[in-house]
């Protein structure tokens, strides 16, 4: 029986892992109070293989993540169809408000988006960049991928 199309497409671990160092911007879903799909688009970074992400604690996402922490979360590229690349998450928010915690997620996102901060900046930076943010950790439960350049 010859593979199916879905396990054609799929990426292993590792090309995930890759796929996502390539991309700049992460699509953020979660659910709004009348169960409609807020999407916005951030900055990320990877910290102990998870993507995290930092916004304002007051923003629209974050008052939908305490209420409901279903998230979703999507990278992806191309511009024809048979060179469509992409990964979703969809997994759980953990939001992490303070402290030492959220100083690192901020620093880890400052200096994956602006490698060129000096590293002597880096902190004050990230300290400058957590006031009136929270942090925000996505816990995985499934990922999917595709890659329609396998398709030939």
């Amino acid at each position: 029986m010859a593979p199916s199309r879905r396990d054609l497409i799929r990426m292993t671990e590792d090309e995930v892992a890759v796929f996502i160092e390539e991309q700049k911007s992460l699509q953020v879903a979660c659910l709004d109070l009348d169960g409609s799909p807020h999407l916005s688009t951030l900055w990320f970074a990877v910290m102990d293989g998870k993507l995290v992400f930092e916004t304002y604690t007051r923003s629209q996402k974050i008052v939908n993540l305490r209420r409901d922490p279903r998230i979703t979360v999507l990278l992806e590229d191309g511009l024809e169809y048979n060179l469509l690349r992409g990964v979703m998450i969809k997994g759980t928010a953990a939001l992490v408000d303070d402290g030492d915690d959220l100083h690192q997620i901020a620093r880890t996102v400052v200096a994956r988006n602006q490698p060129d901060l000096p590293a002597d900046l880096l902190d004050a930076a990230a300290a400058q960049l957590a006031l009136k943010r929270t942090g925000v950790v996505v816990e995985p439960e499934k990922v999917i991928s595709w890659d329609h350049t396998r398709l030939g």
